[in-house]
């Protein structure tokens, strides 16, 4: 109940809120898991209006929670992608492992360009960059690269493996364990 009193008043003051505002904001609800069409519509306008002077965290962040809740927003991920090419070099590997989950899921128009921009970034960083699981969000990506790429696209093979191998972790560690009857 509370969240839902917070995001009634945000509505009504986002105009106010500094970028950072605005992604930590999504970025809260996300986490939460807590669906409020009506504010992320809101946020989605007022962050589409000045996604240029959003950090690449706040690009992420904000992708990363649209994505989570499953809200569409083809406009505001049009921009974001636009802004993430325009200032991929700034992008650390969470920002990078982020955003390339959020379109993953998401998608964009501009989908050769992202990804091109998103795999150089990675690859600039290095495999030692990326934590275990910033590895299996960008496996995530490289799934639906691989699935339909753009024609010029080259995955690097050590940090496509390598993030295979860390989704492949992950997911035998959370399988149950199963004791042995004998």
């Amino acid at each position: 109940a509370t969240m839902r009193l917070l995001g009634a008043e945000a509505m009504t003051r986002l105009f106010e809120f500094t970028p950072q505002e605005l992604a930590s904001t999504a970025w809260a609800f996300g986490t939460l898991n807590m669906h409020a069409p009506e504010l992320f519509e809101a946020i989605a306008l007022e962050s589409e209006q000045r996604i240029g002077s959003f950090t690449p965290q706040n690009i992420a962040n904000t992708a990363w929670a649209f994505a989570t809740l499953d809200i569409p927003a083809p406009r505001l991920f049009d921009a974001i992608a636009r802004e993430s090419i325009k200032r991929i070099g700034r992008f650390k590997s969470q920002d990078i492992a982020n955003a390339a989950w959020a379109f993953a899921i998401v998608g964009t128009a501009d989908r050769g360009a992202l990804v091109n921009a998103i795999n150089a970034r990675a690859a600039e960083l290095g495999l030692a960059a990326f934590s275990g699981d910033e590895r299996c969000q960008l496996h995530h990506f490289f799934i639906g690269v691989e699935a339909c790429p753009p024609a010029e696209l080259v995955v690097p093979i050590g940090l496509r493996d390598a993030c295979r191998e860390a989704m492949a972790h992950a997911m035998a560690a959370s399988e149950p364990e199963t004791e042995s009857r004998q």
